[in-house]
């Protein structure tokens, strides 16, 4: 572990100190509960999630009332909501739903009308708040005038559509701008964003309509925008991680030009804890290169982080929640959120925005319509995905999942086809399989090219449908393979990728991981391949597969329990 600098000794104490004050102050419980204790499950958004456990610790038995404190992406948690949320599927069903925005509730509301999805109870108050912002490593947004000259979205996207690239302002070096963005149907800053570009596109910041969305050069403003992203993905954490890994590695500028976030995304990045974690916060280094926060000058949105009470509860948890959020608005608590770069629940700003510009003109929230048609826009206008699929068929991928009665291929299997409809017609995908000596001494087999979506969909899910298991796990070969394979093949103007999926570790005897590794950082590329692993199961490596995946300034996932394989692989198609 690299010993923190003197900045980082000061955080550190500066949190053990208010965590000190946290933990003295807890409440120790209420005497006198005849009924036993009233549990309430909040859902909250991975940015705050483990903040609101500490204050559901905080807040101890209080009132008769215990808070357990459940992750859920705000865009999965809509979903769930609007289907009426099924535990087997979606988790525990929470009480309360704590998403990063109102906009999903707008958007819930508005998709569940007319099936009986579930309702809140009152109107969402807020928890904190925190601004949409474009942040750029320092010397690319100085490059571009910052601070003394405002930068907005028309910049991006002319800066996108330049074939120079940041050659236009004296850095080829830099090569193209390349754009950091989260997929707006699962992630709030995603979403934002999209709205925004599309509020820049109009030159307003009043009522955005259907037809603003639908007019040819407002869609493409934001399609020049979009074909500049390097990648999607289910939150921005993922590229926080990356970059404070290129940063480590000496090459901050060469991963991503700026990536769109909330303000206190850029507070963790620039402490050197991108995860936002309170238990990480003073174990790296701050980054080299710091992130600066720009309030886009066409105006910004800022995220409410509603607390949502819904309707299927009872008496005695709506007064344990509604007791929850009186806590939550306590000075103590606020406070405690303000250290880490949220702003108050009243918008008050807090000792880490001392130095943050004024924001711009806020951005009215559109209806849900509007926001309809701009998720409907966005597929259309996305930048395409060329995508491998590479899934492990190996022996012990016919071991039966406890309490699913089904073997780890058939819910695999299920889950990739099922991610099948988050890939749009214009998409390319193709798909091997591997094990050992499938194909001569080759320990993959190439089932199918990659080959546009609109014609091969049903080919796809069929060949997909009819795997089955067989043989040892050969993983880096078949990762060399791919890789090489999709480098070779890859499509300009597209995200290309590979994602693997294996429950095991490698069993062959060709290359050695340093080897593979090795491969992955002399390939040089204009167009690059960036590897998504699946560590599938108890017995997946994931620390190997991480190494794989962040030498592609790719993400790795884990689903070490099989039965959550359909959320992971929704993840992880997420990204494209």
């Amino acid at each position: 572990m690299r010993k923190p600098a003197a900045f980082g000794v000061a955080v550190v104490v500066s949190a053990a100190l208010v965590a000190g004050l946290w933990w003295v102050n807890r409440p120790e419980g209420a005497p006198g509960c005849p009924n036993g204790l009233t549990e309430i499950r909040v859902a909250a958004s991975q940015d705050k999630v483990e903040l609101l456990r500490e204050a559901a610790a905080g807040f101890g038995t209080r009132d008769c009332g215990r808070v357990v404190v459940d992750e859920v992406n705000s865009g999965t948690g809509m979903e769930a909501l609007a289907r009426g949320w099924d535990a087997d599927l979606d988790g525990p069903r929470p009480d309360v739903w704590a998403p990063t925005a109102s906009v999903w509730l707008t958007l819930l509301e508005h998709g569940a009308k007319d099936t009986g999805g579930v309702a809140a109870t009152a109107p969402p108050v807020p928890i904190v708040t925190s601004p949409l912002t474009i942040a750029m490593p320092r010397p690319m947004a100085e490059a571009l005038g910052w601070p003394e000259k405002p930068i907005g979205w028309r910049d991006l996207a002319a800066l996108a559509r330049d074939p120079r690239g940041w050659g236009a302002h004296g850095h080829p070096e830099w090569g193209p701008f390349r754009l950091g963005k989260t997929n707006p149907n699962f992630s709030t800053s995603g979403l934002n964003a999209t709205v925004a570009a599309f509020f820049a596109a109009t030159g307003t910041t009043g009522d955005l309509t259907t037809g603003d969305v639908q007019k040819k050069e407002n869609r493409e403003f934001v399609r020049a925008i979009e074909r500049s992203i390097v990648h999607y993905g289910e939150t921005a954490i993922a590229f926080l991680e990356n970059m404070q890994k290129a940063d480590d590695r000496g090459s901050a500028l060469g991963y991503i030009s700026a990536v769109t976030l909330e303000e206190k995304f850029v507070t963790d990045y620039n402490r050197g804890n991108p995860s936002g974690d309170p238990a990480t916060l003073g174990d790296h280094l701050p980054p080299k290169v710091p992130l600066v926060a720009i309030n886009p000058e066409e105006g910004t949105t800022v995220s409410d982080h509603p607390y949502i009470e819904l309707a299927w509860m009872d008496a005695p948890k709506r007064a344990v929640a509604a007791a929850f959020l009186k806590h939550l608005h306590s000075p103590r608590v606020q406070e405690r959120f303000l250290l880490y770069g949220y702003r108050a629940h009243d918008g008050a700003t807090g000792p880490l925005q001392k130095d943050a510009a004024p924001l711009p003109g806020l951005l009215r929230p559109p209806s849900a319509r509007v926001l309809d048609a701009v998720l409907t826009s966005w597929r259309e206008l996305r930048k395409p995905a060329n995508v491998l699929l590479v899934l492990d068929v190996s022996g012990s991928m016919e071991s039966s999942v406890e309490f699913f009665g089904e073997s780890a291929l058939t819910l695999a299997k299920r889950a990739a086809v099922s991610s099948l409809g988050q890939f749009t017609d214009a998409d390319r995908v193709g798909l091997w399989i591997f094990s050992t000596h499938l194909d001569g001494e080759r320990d993959h087999l190439e089932l199918m090219t990659t080959e546009p979506m609109k014609e091969n969909r049903e080919k796809l899910r069929g060949l997909i449908d009819g795997l089955t298991p067989g043989g040892g796990t050969g993983l880096y070969d078949t990762a060399a393979a791919a890789l090489g394979a999709m480098t070779a093949e890859a499509e300009p103007g597209s995200i290309n990728a590979v994602v693997l999926l294996t429950d095991g570790a490698n069993e062959d005897d060709g290359l050695t991981l340093d080897n593979l590794i090795t491969r992955i950082k002399e390939t040089k590329s204009d167009e690059p391949v960036r590897l998504f692993t699946i560590g599938y199961g108890g017995a997946a490596d994931q620390e190997v597969l991480t190494r794989m995946a962040e030498a592609t300034d790719g993400v790795a996932y884990e689903s070490g329990d099989a039965a959550h394989i359909q959320r992971v692989f929704t993840s992880v198609i997420s990204n494209f």
